[in-house]
């Protein structure tokens, strides 16, 4: 009997994939083509490296942290846990530990939580806003043992933060991000995680294809 059906939760890396505004898009072109009478077709791309779904190094936010070669495998691999911000959750506001201790299944933080927050570059725009951590929530969560942190939106922090509170108690602390996840059409609840980040040496994030597919059990 075949295992659960893969759902893939990748935002695919197009020219059409909105980037953080300002930043490099992503573009395909050609070196070879078999029309022009070569051999085989040869691909090249340009692109920042947190266009489409992707996970943040801590090189990312701090000069002397580990590139994209440091994140740990493990991290990006295992049960999971999907989690919805309410509708009724005010975007300007951070979620702090009392809604996550409401809205989190059972009394164990998950190694691995991805946020599903209803403002994501999938809807085909650079979403304005979107809800995101308090530090002293990130805080809580890495304390109780989180590993990943994943959401849709495409920071773990707000649009216009200078100071990146939750990538900083996140990755300073042993975690890791994903972002820019597809979370439009699973529901809550326990999955199974495949996320590895793309090998990539002395950059400050990876491209990710992520996938999940149904558990029995939380983690």
């Amino acid at each position: 009997m075949p295992g659960p059906r893969l759902i893939d939760l990748s935002i695919p890396l197009a020219a059409t994939t909105p980037p953080w505004p300002g930043d490099t898009p992503f573009s395909c072109g050609w070196s070879c083509r078999r029309e022009a009478g070569e051999s085989v077709n040869l691909g090249s791309v340009t692109t920042s490296l947190h266009v489409g779904t992707h996970a943040d190094a801590p090189l990312h936010v701090e000069s002397g942290w580990p590139a994209s070669e440091g994140l740990a495998l493990d991290a990006f691999v295992g049960p999971c846990v999907i989690l919805a911000c309410p509708e009724s959750h005010p975007v300007p506001e951070d979620v702090g530990v009392a809604q996550l201790r409401e809205w989190l299944p059972g009394s164990a933080i998950p190694r691995r939580l991805l946020f599903r927050t209803g403002y994501s570059v999938a809807d085909g725009a650079f979403p304005a806003d979107w809800p995101t951590l308090s530090a002293e929530a990130a805080a809580w969560l890495v304390s109780g043992g989180l590993q990943l942190w994943g959401v849709d939106a495409p920071s773990v922090d707000r649009r216009e933060s200078k100071t990146l509170p939750v990538h900083h108690a996140l990755l300073g602390h042993g975690a890791f991000i994903l972002e820019n996840l597809d979370l439009r059409l699973v529901p809550p609840g326990p999955y199974d995680l495949l996320a590895p980040p793309l090998a990539i040496t002395g950059a400050d994030a990876a491209p990710v294809r992520a996938v999940v597919r149904p558990s029995p059990s939380a983690p």
